[in-house]
């Protein structure tokens, strides 16, 4: 797999410093599928001197954004990057960013809009929006936990992690049972992990919360699944299925996936003409 998978525009924007630009798509480079690099492969990937990825990776590794192996002379990601990654998800960013999306779901549908992040074994609520019908809890959605193997909000995201991953995580781990509908069962859970994943979209009705009804798809950074966005409310809002809302919640989906990997820029400033006499 090659970067020419991805949708990364590998132009340097103008008035943007390129030795900069290109450091910057170093880093991005890396992924799941191909976690360290040789600089001959950085050269090669990218068009540029030998010398000049060399440059590059010794200084992102300089300052901790990669670290190298002494003895296969690869390269992979740094601890700078894990410092940087847990600041952005709890700085306040990321929620100014999913606000915009959340807020036009909750006006299109008029329900509680969802985005969650994984967290060890529960997916953590980062931004919120509440529905038309009203709270769904008396207390503030965002910061709430919910467990890996109960509601769409959770199986949406999970399905789409690789498979002996998620075996690893759900295998012999004891569960709770929520309600009546909680399924606990790893080798049933398995089979929805396998449903979820072939039909795009989670959906269950009270295995969290009885009565409550969610829809939940993936979201993705390039092809890792990073979290889910779901939408929740009274089993009587949704009639009994999902699909009047899914063109909705996908489009909402990649709108957010947009934004996180190419947050929208400040507009520019408009540039005033000198006024001359007529």
């Amino acid at each position: 797999m090659t970067m020419a998978d991805f949708d990364l525009d590998r132009r340097t924007p103008a008035g943007a410093l390129q030795t900069v630009d290109r450091a910057l798509l170093v880093l991005l480079a890396f992924e799941r599928t191909r976690p360290d690099w040789g600089v001959t492969e950085v050269a090669e990937e990218f068009g540029w001197d030998t010398s000049v990825a060399q440059r590059l990776l010794a200084t992102l590794a300089g300052r901790g954004f990669l670290v190298s192996d002494p003895v296969t002379r690869r390269y992979r990601i740094g601890p700078a990057v894990l410092r940087l990654g847990r600041l952005w998800e709890r700085s306040g960013s990321l929620e100014l960013l999913a606000g915009p999306v959340l807020e036009e779901l909750c006006r299109v549908t008029g329900d509680t809009v969802l985005f969650c992040l994984p967290d060890n074994f529960h997916m953590r609520c980062v931004a919120a929006e509440e529905g038309v019908a009203g709270p769904l809890r008396y207390y503030p959605l965002v910061g709430e936990l919910y467990p890996a193997h109960a509601g769409a909000t959770s199986k949406s995201y999970y399905a789409y992690l690789p498979d002996e991953q998620r075996h690893r995580l759900f295998r012999g781990r004891p569960m709770a049972r929520f309600t009546d509908r909680t399924v606990t069962d790893p080798d049933r859970l398995e089979e929805e992990f396998l449903k979820v994943r072939a039909q795009g979209y989670a959906w269950t009705v009270g295995e969290y919360d009885t009565g409550i009804a969610t829809v939940a798809v993936p979201v993705f950074l390039g092809r890792e699944p990073y979290g889910s966005l779901s939408l929740g409310g009274a089993e009587e809002l949704f009639a009994g299925a999902p699909h009047d809302r899914l063109e909705a919640l996908r489009h909402a989906a990649q709108l957010l996936e947009k934004r996180l990997t190419h947050p929208p820029q400040r507009p520019k400033p408009r540039t005033r003409r000198p006024r001359t006499d007529r």
